[in-house]
């Protein structure tokens, strides 16, 4: 059952929203007769968000999902106690929520940000392999595009999400830095890249080290932020020293895969 939520994360959502209603009623059905009404209901609409979004972390959705399961509640009383309130801020916010985290439904994928601590040590990893093509899969804001491009190194990022991917693509246009495309890396050529790197999510982890292993050419090198390869041994694992310890897993495609024991 929790499978199926995590694979489509909006029902687990709703049955968060179900699931905390009867244990806020209960909570603050004693109150009742103490609290006068406004205060009460915005007790209870807080309540309402605060067990939601526990209920989505007990179901393991993505931290995303924690702050809808929060706000939602919040932002549905305060429309209809603000009976005059328009609808279409409402209906704004949820477009904006779709364009931006699209591929965190769909593809389990949530929007993950690379620091500039580890984009500098991606950009030393290059410069230590001499290599000069670099790509970013579900590169988000595209900071680690930009970071790495130039000095004789071409960056590219794709990016899937439409408002994510407009945004990366007009900041690499005002620096100059880097090459932003809109596409699906699944369906991404990466044949001529010395070196990939992806900030994705345990979910797309194994059907992507069997696209990448196929069709990277000899001593290129993948590099996964965070989340390894299930059931295959990197070559090396570096931790580095920022403030979230960030783990950097790397797959050289000319090594030999191991089974992890």
């Amino acid at each position: 059952m929790l499978v199926l939520f995590r694979k489509t994360p909006i029902l687990g959502a709703l049955l968060a929203q179900v699931v905390a209603l009867p244990i806020v009623a209960a909570a603050t059905a004693p109150l009742s007769t103490m609290v006068e009404r406004l205060p009460l209901i915005g007790l209870a609409l807080l309540l309402q968000g605060l067990v939601a979004a526990g209920i989505t972390r007990v179901l393991g959705l993505a931290r995303w999902w924690l702050v809808i399961a929060f706000l939602f509640p919040l932002a549905m009383g305060t429309a209809l106690l603000v009976g005059n309130l328009p609808a279409w801020p409402f209906g704004l916010a949820f477009l904006l929520l779709a364009l931006v985290f699209s591929n965190t439904t769909r593809g389990r994928i949530p929007l993950y940000l690379t620091n500039t601590e580890t984009a500098s040590v991606l950009r030393d990893v290059m410069k230590d392999r001499e290599a000069t093509r670099m790509l970013d899969l579900g590169c988000g804001l595209g900071g680690v595009v930009r970071a790495l491009d130039g000095e004789g190194r071409t960056a590219r990022g794709v990016e899937n999400a439409p408002a994510v991917y407009l945004t990366a693509r007009l900041l690499s246009a005002v620096t100059g830095r880097g090459e932003i495309r809109r596409g699906d890396l699944w369906k991404t050529d990466v044949a001529q890249e010395d070196m990939v790197y992806a900030f994705l999510s345990p979910a797309p982890m194994a059907a992507l080290w069997q696209k990448l292993k196929t069709e990277m050419k000899p001593g290129s090198l993948f590099v996964s932020n965070s989340f390894p390869v299930p059931d295959v041994e990197p070559d090396e694992i570096w931790e580095l020293q920022d403030a979230r310890k960030t783990k950097l897993f790397f797959y050289p495609i000319s090594a030999a895969v191991t089974p992890m024991e």
